[in-house]
């Protein structure tokens, strides 16, 4: 088996050495991940300027493929560039912060990344791992977070993925783990609401002109079922099966255009 990995929050961050490890046990693992942090970024894809790729160790010593461009841009590399042949999976994490609800799917740069591995037709597997300190969610390096934990969960569910397949009708699994886990508990849930409700914060320049910092408060609950909730208040891992196809119902339009 040949697994691919790659994340948004960089080739040195401690996540990605968590997911490589994870991945070792179950096959060849190859690295290709963005050169600097790029969370936020989504599904983004770089047009207009060219893609440089750097052979590089990383901090366990392991070798890795370094893209000046986004988590998207690595999938592709990775799978038509790097690889030998179609790698059998990819896995993209383990992601430091939560992805949950129907936002980050199109702002998280980890989803993003698996997203385009499915558009390829291979498996894909996101993994995020929560976290309570905000001043670390966007760090671009080593942190001090034990993954031992996330690193199991992760395993589990890759090598699930690789023995049994993607059930008929998914694309990929967005996958989620507590920081502080009740039990090695893995439920399926569907997406809440949203992860964060946005605020916007106004200063001033030095010459008194506006600018502004988009931020947010972190939601702590949504109805039972979402993975939200069973995150935040039952402390489980969640596993959320996601499908390209977001074609609404074409029957409740057939009168609309009337």
């Amino acid at each position: 088996m040949t697994i691919l990995i790659t994340n948004d929050d960089g080739v040195n961050s401690s996540g990605i050495i968590a997911a490589k490890k994870a991945a070792d046990k179950l096959g060849e693992t190859l690295v290709v991940a963005p050169a600097t942090q790029q969370s936020g970024i989504g599904h983004a894809l770089t047009l207009f300027e060219p893609i440089r790729v750097t052979n590089t160790t990383m901090v366990d010593g392991g070798e890795a493929y370094m893209v000046s461009g986004t988590p998207t841009d690595s999938v592709i590399i990775g799978i038509f560039q790097i690889a030998d042949k179609k790698p059998d999976l990819v896995i993209s994490g383990i992601n430091i912060g939560e992805n949950l609800g129907k936002s980050e799917l199109t702002t998280s740069g980890t989803i993003g990344a698996a997203m385009e591995a499915a558009v390829h037709g291979i498996p894909a597997l996101s993994v995020s791992l929560q976290v309570t300190r905000g001043d670390i969610k966007f760090h671009d390096g080593h942190v001090d977070i034990d993954f031992s934990h996330a690193q199991k969960i992760t395993e589990r569910v890759a090598r699930m993925i690789l023995e049994k397949g993607l059930p008929e009708g998914v694309d990929f699994l967005n996958l989620n783990i507590p920081s502080h886990p009740r039990n090695d508990c893995i439920k399926l849930t569907r997406l809440g609401e949203r992860m964060y409700r946005v605020h916007i914060t106004e200063r001033l320049d030095p010459r008194g002109r506006p600018y502004y910092w988009i931020d947010g408060d972190s939601v702590e609950d949504d109805d039972k079922g979402t993975d939200v909730h069973t995150l935040k208040r039952e402390n489980c891992a969640t596993l959320t099966p996601i499908s390209l196809d977001a074609t609404s119902s074409l029957g409740s339009m057939a009168n609309w255009l009337d």
